[in-house]
């Protein structure tokens, strides 16, 4: 058997790990968080397997394709070219879909640029283009003797007395001619109405159908089609007329098309986008439910935001109390009071006479129109040279469809091609599923086959791999930043599968993530096919499915932290239940296990309702919310549940609470809202976007810690304040890096350098700050504890190790307090966030959102988390979790299942209730799983 052999692996906290790892076969790492499994996986294995590749290339080709640093290890043999696929999402480009992501629409493009039937974009019809040739061979099939006569078309309804085509057509030597239906000959007195629109047919020959007719024909089309610009006519005397064409255009409308290319389908492309939106699909445009988002209120207490309309001498107040003056409105009742013309006037303007009565230093009447709300917000944006005020408007902008296109991102021309009465974003719009299955049912012509047939070979392989990654229920016209991090990577293993490449190396973080467990065998499918081409795969999971389908796995531990990096365990999951150091293993041998509670909470008995939801896949639903209880949102992956809780729940209630400019999804109304004071989302979003932020500040223990510092004996005779240690502003800082305590050196086509600053040694402050301690430790010294060794040092301070315990309690006890945010992982900037919360006094009003809190988490950290989310719940405040792991849903005291698939398939509600009554559902895929562990 060959393997992968590392060496003295030093990276992070792994402990210079020795390791044989099995080449070509499925690996899974696992280990608590913060053990050292990315650190092995990823910053060691993948990273030298891509340094090495690059320095395989010329430093010409390596400076466009960035550099990976070396890995802190001594040696590492058998390595392949390596390939991540990790969480991160895709692309967030507003022209980025799932069709464009996996190639699969590049495809699309091709196979309508080549039997796609191009159809007028007017009046439907199909549009031929024909040769001189085909065009004889048409008309030679007339019945013998059959007279009809070639017209040449120069005018088709067109206004005007056109003395000059007539005058042309005479010169060239024509007799006659047809006007408007009545045969002329060119010397006639013609007089047109120069109103009204004409036909002009010039007759170019008069023939009777026979066999040697071919050669005489053949030169009439050709002199008919140069005389009209394409267009030719066979009028059979006594019967139908056929309308021919040489170019790609409607006969009847005179709409010109262009030959078909891929480029033509190309909503990125000029001869593809739809010229009004630029091929995105909608308009940014100031929205009239973000300018005036509670109607209840009157216009005197301040419902319309941008404008801030409080004092009677302000300007733009003077013109609204008399634009409502004008529509006899009291601006001191609620706008849902008010008329729809005044709506309509105060919103997108009006050209009525306003006669506005001004109080100030120049009192007086004035006369004037208003331009109206949104429309004199839309001209700033555009007038604007200011980004602080361009910024401001965007705040009241949402997307709306383009009115064009409809949302179809294409010109008109482009969508009026079809294959089987279809054009390509109706085929795009459709679900994976539903795609594979229209084309297996399509019966494809002889000629469609011989040209298409490798092109629908390599369109159905990759749908197929998406639907073996559990994506049906996606549409190829997602935008692509619209996905999880879950989504994402399983559409980038779809798209690795398709490449068909051997001898790789894929190393994958936690591809179960986002997936229910009835779709988790799929995914282990897709995952042996590409071990069984001949690749190497590492997997970051915590899935036991994932482990017993493993062909080796590496247990990393013991503990997080400077407790873990080191090689716990490795084998099949059956020998590392039996390592008595494995806290995995002891976990999946039932040694260890998460308890059902013995009784679910009854709740405050006040509910809070949503009725009608209806975006995206809900399909009007009515949905309650029983408050002070743990509720899991469940259900396959698409069902509907982050569009319920996140999309309407979350920002309903928000804006309803906080008079928020985030747009809610559409619904009907929310019920018992009164019932709670506040709402609050902890989400998997980074906790700051620069390295200066980090958990000691996000939780606020830092503000305390510098409290502290100040009021030291050697603070007090110095003179230092609180801000003194602050590594934001100046004054405590070291100058040198401005408090980041790193100093990057550009390096051109080698990657850029991170060198601690020889000034302060990367201890961010300057000499002075660095000399004032407390109990033996500076400033520095306590941002480079972990939770756990801060805990320890503080624990006769009881504010800050308050704040430092609720750390501990979600399983952050080795972060750093001062680890950069940018260094921390979704799932523990969702642990810092709930660490945030918990910390706080608890009104036993809160509703609590989370979505997916599991993810990235071992086993015993979830244990950990449940015990976190029970003490929330159990202080009366209410915790709504949308989650797929088996673990979290079986403590909860309420369960909404929804389903019954994805996509289109989903949307509906499937079973409410404890989890022992769903497991009762039989049509409940979460039930049929629930069912299996619960007693």
């Amino acid at each position: 058997m060959k393997y992968i052999e590392i060496k003295g692996a030093k990276e992070h906290n792994l402990k210079n790990i020795n390791l044989k790892i099995p080449r070509d076969q499925l690996v899974v790492f696992t280990g608590l968080s913060g053990s050292g499994k990315s650190s092995l996986a990823f910053d060691t294995i993948y990273a030298e397997g891509q340094r090495r590749y690059m320095e395989s290339l010329s430093s010409y080709a390596r400076q466009f394709l960035g550099q990976s640093q070396k890995p802190n290890v001594e040696s590492i043999d058998g390595l392949s070219p390596a390939i991540s696929i990790d969480q991160k999402t895709t692309n967030r480009n507003p022209r980025s879909t799932v069709g464009t992501v996996t190639e699969i629409y590049d495809y699309l493009r091709l196979l309508y640029a080549r039997i796609g039937i191009p159809h007028c974009p007017k009046c439907g019809k199909v549009v031929q283009s024909q040769s001189v040739d085909q065009i004889v061979d048409s008309i030679m099939a007339l019945p013998e003797k059959t007279k009809f006569q070639i017209l040449a078309p120069v005018i088709r309804k067109e206004k005007g007395q056109h003395k000059k085509i007539i005058d042309h057509i005479k010169k060239e030597g024509f007799v006659r001619i047809i006007v408007d239906g009545e045969a002329m000959e060119v010397t006639d007195e013609i007089n047109l109405d120069k109103n009204k629109k004409h036909t002009i047919e010039v007759v170019v020959d008069r023939l009777v159908a026979k066999d040697n007719l071919g050669k005489r024909l053949s030169d009439s089309l050709e002199i008919a089609l140069k005389l009209s610009g394409g267009l030719v006519i066979c009028d059979v005397i006594g019967g139908e007329s056929h309308l021919f064409s040489e170019k790609l255009a409607c006969a009847d409308c005179g709409i010109a098309m262009d030959k078909l290319e891929p480029r033509t389908f190309s909503f990125n492309n000029p001869f593809g986008m739809c010229p009004d939106c630029h091929g995105l699909g909608f308009h940014q445009e100031v929205d009239p439910d973000l300018l005036i988002p509670d109607k209840s209120l009157s216009i005197a207490n301040g419902a319309i935001k941008f404008f801030g309309l409080k004092s009677d001498s302000k300007y733009y107040y003077n013109l609204i109390k008399a634009l409502a003056k004008k529509h006899q409105f009291d601006i001191e009742l609620p706008l849902e009071d008010a008329s729809e013309a005044f709506l309509q006037a105060l919103l997108y303007g009006s050209d009525e006479v306003l006669e506005i009565a001004y109080e100030g230093k120049f009192s007086g009447t004035y006369s004037s129109t208003f331009e109206g709300l949104i429309k004199n917000m839309e001209r700033r944006y555009l007038e604007t040279t200011s980004e602080r005020m361009r910024s401001l408007i965007e705040r009241y902008m949402s997307e709306t469809p383009c009115p064009t296109c409809h949302g179809k991102r294409l010109n008109p021309t482009s969508l009026a091609v079809t294959i089987h009465d279809r054009n390509i974003i109706e085929i795009t719009d459709m679900a994976i599923g539903q795609l594979l299955e229209f084309f297996k049912a399509q019966t494809m012509t002889d000629r469609e086959m011989m040209i298409g047939e490798s092109i629908f070979k390599e369109i159905e392989a990759r749908l197929n791999f998406l639907k073996n990654v559990g994506l049906e229920y996606l549409t190829l016209s997602r935008n692509a930043g619209t996905l999880s991090g879950g989504e994402s990577q399983r559409i980038r293993l779809a798209t690795q599968i398709g490449s068909g490449l051997v001898g790789v190396l894929y190393v994958l973080d936690e591809p179960s993530i986002g997936l229910h467990q009835r779709d988790n065998q799929k995914l282990l499918e897709t995952l042996r096919r590409l071990t069984d081409l001949g690749n190497s795969l590492i997997v970051v999971e915590h899935d036991e499915e994932t482990m017993q389908a493993a062909d080796h796995i590496v247990d990393i531990g013991p503990g997080p932290g400077v407790h873990g990096g080191q090689i716990v365990a490795q084998g099949s999951l059956e020998e590392i239940m039996v390592v008595p150091e494995s806290i995995t293993g002891q976990y999946f041998s039932g040694q260890r296990f998460i308890p059902i509670p013995k009784q679910r909470r009854e709740g405050s008995g006040e509910v809070i309702k949503i009725v009608g939801a209806r975006e995206n896949n809900l399909k009007n639903l009515d949905v309650d919310f029983p408050l002070g209880k743990f509720i899991c949102v469940t259900g396959v992956s698409g069902s509907g549940k982050s569009t319920l809780i996140n999309e309407i729940l979350y920002k309903g209630i928000y804006q309803k609470l906080y008079r928020s400019l985030k747009k809610p999804g559409k619904y009907t109304r929310i019920d018992g809202v009164e019932f709670i004071d506040k709402v609050i989302d902890i989400d998997q979003s980074p906790i700051g976007r620069t390295p200066r932020s980090n958990p000691a500040t996000y939780t606020g223990v830092f503000d305390l810690v510098r409290d502290l510092f100040a009021k030291t004996p050697e603070a007090k005779a110095r003179g230092y304040q609180k801000g003194r240690f602050s590594f934001n502003v100046k004054g405590g800082r070291c100058e040198k890096c401005s408090g980041d305590g790193i100093i990057k050196i550009e390096m051109h086509f080698l990657p850029d350098v991170y060198v601690p600053c020889e000034v302060c040694g990367g201890k961010r402050y300057n000499r002075e700050t660095l000399e004032v301690k407390y109990k033996g430790k500076n400033i520095a010294d306590v941002l480079d504890m972990t939770v756990e060794e801060a805990l320890e040092f503080f624990g006769n301070i009881p504010k800050i190790k308050e704040k430092l315990q609720t750390l501990y309690d979600v399983g952050l006890s080795y972060v750093k307090l001062g680890q950069p945010s940018t260094q921390l992982s979704g799932g523990e900037a969702q642990r810092v966030k709930l660490a945030t919360e918990l910390s706080k006094r608890n009104t036993g009003k809160t509703l609590y959102v989370l979505d997916e809190p599991t993810t990235g988490l071992h086993i015993a950290d979830v244990h950990q988390l449940i015990n976190v989310i029970q003490r929330l719940a159990d202080s009366g405040s209410t915790v709504v979790v949308i989650e797929h792991q088996l673990d979290m849903i079986k403590v909860a005291d309420h369960i909404i299942d929804l389903g019954p698939e994805g996509g289109e398939g989903g949307g509906t509600i499937i079973a409410i209730g404890t989890p022992e009554e769903i497991a009762r559902v039989p049509q409940s895929y979460t039930g049929q799983y629930l069912k299996k562990i619960l007693p």
